[in-house]
């Protein structure tokens, strides 16, 4: 009887694992990315990252950090169907708003899209950044002085976080403007933040700056100074994005 009782309790314990797993599996969250090569030669890289809600794709030229295109907005997956709601698009501002529902293959390090023949490689699940998730600016101070701004209107600041890789994106939704993005790989270590600039749209001169900010939470909100990649002081707040 004990020995039925402790398989029992093995093949439980093996049984959970692998429900465990399976879940882990099929989850998109944390950074994917893809390389492939233009038909001018150049190596073109692409990263994704899901955060619980949200989703951003940049491609940029892997050798110059030459920014090409952006995408992102709300997602969700419903066994292998995922449906995006498109808040940005530097490419076509025009399916702003558009609701696309497409197949996908997930499996612990690999993310592909068949209609498409994509195929992303895993780079993390969300760890091991302390900041993993999609945040908005909220606001900042100058002087001293606090000054707080509506993250629910539709000109937002978004940042979105895996647990290695960052973007930041400025867009309108109401206007179907695209304002700027950059991004790279970052860590968090003693109260430290610290960003690597992969590429970014406004000025490629920035691309391969290493910047240092103080950061920590505070009620919720990511408290985060430093200086810009001009040099000027940066003394920001940013919440978790909800809706």
């Amino acid at each position: 009887m004990r020995k039925k009782f402790i398989n029992c309790k093995s093949l439980l314990f093996e049984l959970s694992l692998f429900i465990s797993i399976q879940m882990f599996s099929q989850s998109p969250l944390g950074a994917w990315e893809r390389y492939y090569q233009h038909e001018n030669g150049a190596e073109i890289r692409s990263v994704v990252i899901f955060s619980e809600k949200f989703q951003s794709i940049a491609m940029f030229n892997a050798k110059s950090g030459e920014f090409i295109y952006s995408n992102g907005g709300t997602w969700e997956l419903d066994g292998n169907m995922m449906t995006e709601v498109v808040e940005f698009d530097t490419a076509n501002s025009e399916r702003v708003g558009n609701v696309v529902t497409f197949e996908v293959s997930i499996t612990n390090d690999k993310l592909s899209i068949p209609e498409s023949d994509w195929h992303f490689s895993r780079v993390d699940d969300g760890e091991p950044g302390d900041l993993n998730g999609a945040w908005l600016m909220s606001g900042r101070y100058r002087n001293g002085e606090k000054q707080t701004r509506n993250t629910g209107r539709p000109r937002k600041t978004m940042k979105i976080l895996s647990g290695t890789r960052f973007q930041w994106i400025a867009f309108d939704t109401e206007k179907k403007e695209f304002k700027g993005t950059g991004g790279g790989t970052y860590t968090t270590i003693d109260g430290k933040y610290l960003e690597k600039i992969e590429f970014f749209s406004r000025d490629n001169s920035r691309v391969g700056m290493n910047l240092e900010f103080d950061f920590n939470i505070d009620n919720g909100n990511w408290i985060h100074k430093g200086k810009t990649s001009k040099g000027a002081p940066l003394h920001e707040i940013w919440e978790k994005r909800k809706k």
